[in-house]
């Protein structure tokens, strides 16, 4: 009774193989759509931020720019050579820059821009060639 035995492991085929395959590629582009998903739910959302921002500035210097057709001059506006000029807060980085002339009932608006209100420094950290 010397029999020998061999132990063969079942074989793994061509078709486990691309299963396995499968399941792996469908897994990290489920990882992969979850990354897209929240990086566009946090651009949405600083989107949204930024509208809102400028429409309350817009509110905000709508309602200035009516009571200085009424012959009021609010806080913060300043009158030099006929023209209002004001700035209402979008962000911490930016504002609503407003320049005004008013003449009795008729106005212009001389100016409605958002500008940058941040401090710029340049980079010069980078050898750059001019040309010598």
């Amino acid at each position: 009774m010397n029999e020998k035995r061999s132990f063969l492991p079942p074989a793994v085929g061509i078709s486990s193989l691309l299963v396995i395959f499968a399941v792996l590629c469908i897994t990290v582009f489920a990882l992969l759509s979850m990354s897209t998903v929240r990086a566009d739910g946090r651009l949405s959302e600083s989107s949204a931020r930024a509208v809102e921002g400028y429409y309350e500035a817009d509110f905000a210097a709508e309602e200035i720019l009516a009571r200085l057709r009424a012959g009021e001059q609010p806080e913060g506006v300043v009158y030099k050579n006929g023209v209002y000029t004001y700035a209402c807060p979008i962000s911490e980085t930016q504002a609503l820059l407003v320049e005004v002339k008013v003449e009795g009932s008729e106005y212009t608006v001389l100016r409605w821009q958002a500008k940058s209100t941040a401090h710029w420094e340049a980079d010069d950290s980078l050898p750059v060639w001019i040309g010598e």
